[in-house]
């Protein structure tokens, strides 16, 4: 597809083949070349090798819940000899070399499997924490940590949210991070750190407070902590609307006296703010994208069920609710692929900081969009929607979580408001002075 992004309110949709004004007043992108290959290849391996396989790799997790699953240790290097591996990470030497926008719609594909990511390893946290090492690491730190990540050899995690205080404000963070000599050390108390749960889980990004007296946004830090770490120590593993998300897993985890190398820093003292920035603007549209493939699996899900299904003298097909649900389904999907498409361009194009009221806008968009579409879909299922026969009621659980994950909906609607008050204030105030 090639797309135009007006300015204003319209939004166009053309086949790639027709002719498109490349002086239109507005954002024009297509889909590069190197994309359309790897969506098809991607799509071939997951028809070939993932879809097939789900029901073992659910079989695998109930038989050992805490134990990584056999069949997507199998695929990796499937995917690997595929050329099919590291494909989020822009770096052509250790990624694939795509852009934002060239990776959106691969994530979407794999997004409609919770097994799919990681067989390419592509899945969070590990992305991010990848992204972060490759931009801001030490070639210690990267030699240590980054090369057996890229590998597919350990995972990590990511330990920021705390229990005791509000995070969406992440200046509330507690924990600290205080230098001793050569060392630092790390006190603190933090939860929801996915993927810690996972035996090959070996190294944390922990955020916490290196000067409670500097600048609002200048205290934090991040620095590295291995899990072996002496005073690290796994409390429990949370669950998920009743799911434990095996062998992944969400943990709390406490920190006490945990002593790590100073060299283990990342960036600087005081430039935490810096590096989340930097990792969250990407990880949202995997996020994002990733969400936009579960609502496309979820309406092809209803579709197949709602004309195979008879009630009162006819398929469910033809009942006018369930079209309209089936309607609405598609306009929404194809709204927020596109709004998410559009951010990963700017992100390409203008950078984060300017691309942040998109980022902030499909972080609320997406999500929400999903959750509709798997509601409809449980809704035409009747009572197998919301059992374990169908993938709808873990993908609707799993999705829900991210409408506070990065930030909850209301912190990026509140900020969108401001940046748009802003705007017509600038305005305003230009007006006047002329």
């Amino acid at each position: 597809m090639s797309y135009i992004i007006a300015p204003a309110s319209e939004t166009q949709c053309c086949d790639a083949a027709e002719i498109v004004d490349p002086k239109a007043d507005g954002v024009h992108f297509e889909f590069s070349e190197k994309t359309k290959e790897l969506q098809q290849r991607l799509q071939s391996f997951m028809d070939e090798h993932v879809y097939p396989n789900e029901k073992r790799f659910h079989e695998e997790i109930d038989r050992e819940r805490w134990k990584p699953t056999r069949i997507v240790e199998g695929l990796k290097p499937k995917a690997r000899a595929a050329g099919l591996w590291n494909l989020f990470l822009p770096n052509d030497e250790s990624g694939a070399g795509l852009t934002n926008l060239e990776y959106a719609p691969l994530c979407e594909i794999m997004g409609r499997s919770t097994m799919a990511p990681e067989v390419f390893n592509c899945s969070a946290p590990d992305t991010g924490n990848m992204e972060v090492l490759a931009r801001y690491g030490t070639p210690e730190q990267k030699e240590k940590w980054l090369k057996p990540l890229l590998e597919g050899e350990i995972r990590s995690c990511f330990a920021m949210t705390e229990p005791e205080v509000a995070s969406s404000d992440a200046t509330n963070i507690r924990a600290s991070i205080v230098r001793d000599g050569g060392d630092y050390i790390i006190n603190g108390r933090k939860w929801w750190t996915s993927g810690a749960g996972d035996p090959r889980c070996k190294i944390a990004i922990f955020m916490g407070k290196t000067d409670p007296a500097a600048a609002a946004h200048k205290q934090q830090s991040m620095i590295l902590v291995p899990l072996e770490t002496p005073g690290v120590k796994i409390v429990r593993l949370l669950s998920v609307f009743g799911y434990d998300h095996a062998p992944h897993g969400h943990a709390e985890i406490t920190f006490e006296n945990a002593r790590v190398p100073a060299s283990n820093m990342l960036l600087g003292e005081g430039r935490g703010f810096e590096i989340a920035q930097g990792r969250l603007g990407p990880g949202r549209i995997h996020h994002c994208m990733r969400c936009i493939g579960v609502a496309e699996r979820a309406l092809e899900t209803m579709c197949k069920r709602v004309q195979a299904r008879v009630a009162f003298g006819k398929t469910i097909a033809e009942q006018g609710t369930i079209r309209a649900d089936i309607a609405a389904s598609r306009m929404e999907i194809e709204q927020a692929r596109l709004l998410t498409l559009k951010a990963a361009y700017m992100m390409d194009t203008v950078g984060n900081k300017e691309a942040r009221t998109e980022i902030a806008m499909i972080k609320v968009v997406a999500p929400n969009v999903a959750l509709r579409v798997l509601d409809r879909a449980i809704q035409a299922h009747g009572g197998a929607g919301v059992s374990g026969d169908t993938f709808l009621a873990s993908a609707w659980a799993n999705v829900r979580t991210l409408r506070l994950a990065d930030g909850p909906d209301e912190v990026h609607a509140e900020s969108i408001a401001k940046w748009e008050l802003r705007k017509w204030e600038n305005a305003r105030t230009q007006a006047r002075s002329n």
